[in-house]
């Protein structure tokens, strides 16, 4: 693994990007509604992105296969589809959960993640679906300290996860980031074979964006027919929260 350290300036570079996407989420969380479409979350992600003078990263990624460029400046995913969901005129239905991740590029510096939505009356057993996966996440943030290894944090976050009667996926996990918005190293969200056998030792300067995904049933998923948007293998909802984390001498920085 190539991994890149930060220097305190450049992560204060990266703070101002992540600053933008939560500025951004956080006005998504204020406007989403029963009957608005992913198209006007996406309309008013870029609208603020563009504000700043800074690029919606996902808009225009290159597709695999017959998949042409990413639409979108957000990946907006509903229900049982997990992540990667393009935007349309699909309109917001009560009951469903939103997964929104956005990701922004300021003066070459990137800065990534995500939140998922609950709309209207969602069943309760989605609700704690949602809030589990949250609290996966500040799992994260308070496990990540100098001097640790990303396993153990990795552990702690599929442990709570399982406890709570849910499931990880496990083909799509975080990722560093910097000037790229994807870099090493590959950030899981459970333990494997492979993370004990390479571990990530968190060192100060260290950028991460954490992102578990979390599925009501079984943690499978596959590609849709759009070779985008990823779901769930049995159709039941999935949650997805993320931020970019970036390790100092003293803990972690929360960029988003």
């Amino acid at each position: 693994m190539a991994i890149r350290l930060k220097t305190a300036d450049q992560i204060e570079k990266m703070y101002a990007s992540g600053q933008i996407v939560r500025e951004a989420l956080d006005r998504l969380g204020e406007i989403i509604a029963v009957g608005m479409t992913t198209e006007e979350l996406d309309a008013e992600a870029e609208r603020i992105c563009q504000a700043h003078g800074a690029a919606c990263l996902f808009k225009g990624v290159p597709g695999r296969g017959k998949a042409g460029p990413f639409p979108g400046a957000i990946c907006v995913s509903i229900n049982e589809e997990v992540v990667h969901g393009i935007p349309s005129k699909r309109k917001i239905l009560d009951g469903d959960i939103v997964s929104v991740d956005f990701g922004v590029e300021l003066a070459g510096w990137c800065g990534d993640a995500a939140r998922t939505f609950m709309v209207g009356q969602v069943d309760p057993d989605v609700q704690k679906l949602v809030r589990v996966t949250a609290h996966a996440l500040e799992l994260a943030v308070e496990h990540t300290r100098p001097g640790g290894k990303w396993s153990a944090v990795a552990r702690a976050m599929q442990d709570y996860v399982r406890s709570q009667g849910f499931s990880v996926v496990e083909e799509f996990v975080g990722h560093g980031i910097g000037q790229g918005m994807h870099e090493d190293p590959k950030v899981p969200n459970y333990v494997s074979k492979e993370l004990c056998s390479r571990d990530i030792s968190l060192r100060p300067g260290l950028v991460l964006a954490v992102e578990p995904m979390v599925n009501l049933g079984s943690r499978k998923v596959r590609m849709s027919d759009d070779g985008w948007t990823v779901v769930t293998t049995d159709g039941k909802p999935s949650a997805h929260w993320e931020h970019t984390l970036a390790v100092d001498e003293h803990g972690v920085r929360v960029l988003t």
